[in-house]
């Protein structure tokens, strides 16, 4: 297998719910990182734009239709040892409407989806969860 380094796409979808700010939180199964605590997202297409890329993941893994999708504002470098991938994470943030329900639409992959503030979100986490959790604290203090 020829070793490569591939794009993938974290979406951090914010809402407020009972006062406070949250984001959308699902675990992973059947791929790397089952069992772990992460966000949306997924593979960069060839020749699609990280925005593009953000709205057809969520909307293939949740149902959800982005109302805002932000430019990139970070970056994890990822590398998964065990299972030998490396990928470099763009994370956007997006939002929702405040009445939209996540759908669990690709169940083989996720066990479903909830809305967590940032010091709440379960463990284990998900490697590129866990590296941009390092990388700004702060963010996900204020949630």
């Amino acid at each position: 297998m020829t070793q490569q380094v591939r794009v993938g796409v974290a979406v951090i979808i914010r809402r407020m719910k009972d006062g406070g700010d949250v984001m959308l939180i699902g675990r992973r199964k059947g791929s790397h990182g089952a069992g772990t605590w992460t966000v949306p997202g997924g593979h960069l297409e060839y020749g699609e734009s990280i925005e593009d890329c953000a709205r057809r993941e969520v909307a293939e893994e949740t149902g959800l239709k982005l109302t805002t999708v932000s430019k990139p504002f970070a970056a994890t470098n990822d590398i998964f040892t065990e299972e030998d991938k490396h990928y470099i994470t763009v994370w956007v943030e997006a939002t929702v409407d405040e009445r939209a329900v996540p759908e669990n639409l690709e169940p083989e992959k996720c066990d479903g989806w909830d809305w967590y503030a940032g010091q709440d979100i379960p463990k284990p986490r998900f490697l590129g969860l866990e590296n941009m959790m390092a990388q700004r604290p702060a963010y996900f203090s204020y949630m």
